[in-house]
């Protein structure tokens, strides 16, 4: 495949549209056009659904992986011709959950100071998708098979504690109105076991998600690394001592010989070590 028609390919599935990828290529949005509808007709396939944001064919979705790590790869050899990483600016994109976004992972991203971060937040049971789909070169997720294409190394488990506020008028599990992060999170049900169907609210973000808790709007699994200092500080009463939910995490990158990847995933299990249950 023609490496400019496949880099436009990229740019248009990122940017969203074709003028978005025309700015980033410095190029004409007909230049953009041509380019795609060139590398459509060698594979013999449409690629891009025109659509806003334009996205990727089911036979688009098979390129857009391999675009990427044709990328990365070019950007690693340029960078090793002109002395090495340190200076250039390779973007990484990464799809985290909520919970290890809101604790422990942004601190692994410090450590890698030459590198520009495009994250994704997605839930843990989810974030495999993105992956699967080539939209992210790597993910914290709670999927241990490897996507295809990826290897998958263990991270450890974040433990979670069932918690209220003093002021919550905590009756029981089945009637006290639970906290979710949205609709994917299926955490507390877990906790709670299927057949329990307590009132439910929805607090999208993992920050405000936390201060609902504080605030006595319902009750909630937190992280442990978030919950023991309320807990130290009165905030927050555990509502079933010495029981716990612990959701075991796995790191998962594609399958390439990648500097930049290996550098990502030893300074994310560094992090992890530090910060999850092994």
């Amino acid at each position: 495949m023609d490496a400019l028609q496949l880099a436009t390919f990229q740019a248009v599935i990122e940017a969203g549209s074709f003028d978005a990828a025309a700015r980033s290529l410095h190029v004409t949005p007909s230049a953009v056009s041509q380019r795609i509808k060139a590398l459509e007709q060698d594979v013999g396939q449409v690629l891009v659904r025109r659509a806003k944001p334009c996205e990727p064919t089911e036979a688009g979705r098979a390129l857009v992986r391999f675009a990427g790590q044709v990328s990365l790869l070019e950007r690693e050899a340029l960078a090793a011709a002109r002395g090495g990483l340190t200076g250039s600016r390779v973007r990484v994109s990464v799809v985290v959950n909520a919970d290890s976004l809101h604790t422990w992972f942004l601190p692994a991203l410090t450590r890698l100071p030459h590198l520009i971060f495009d994250l994704h937040q997605d839930d843990q049971e989810y974030t495999a998708d993105l992956l699967r789909a080539g939209t992210v070169m790597a993910g914290v997720t709670a999927q241990h098979v490897a996507v295809q294409g990826c290897r998958v190394e263990p991270l450890g488990a974040m433990r979670y504690l069932a918690v209220a506020a003093p002021s919550l008028n905590f009756q029981d599990f089945a009637t006290t109105p639970v906290i979710l992060l949205n609709r994917k999170d299926e955490l507390q049900h877990r906790f709670m076991g299927p057949s329990v169907d307590p009132p439910v609210h929805y607090v999208p973000a993992a920050a405000s998600f936390v201060d609902a808790v504080r605030l006595g709007l319902g009750w909630a699994l937190v992280p442990e690394q978030i919950a023991v200092q309320d807990l130290a500080a009165g905030r927050l009463v555990e509502l079933t001592p010495g029981r716990h939910l612990d959701v075991p995490l796995y790191w998962q990158c594609w399958r390439i010989e990648s500097d930049v990847l290996a550098e990502l995933t030893r300074a994310v299990k560094t992090e992890a070590s530090a910060a999850l249950r092994a």
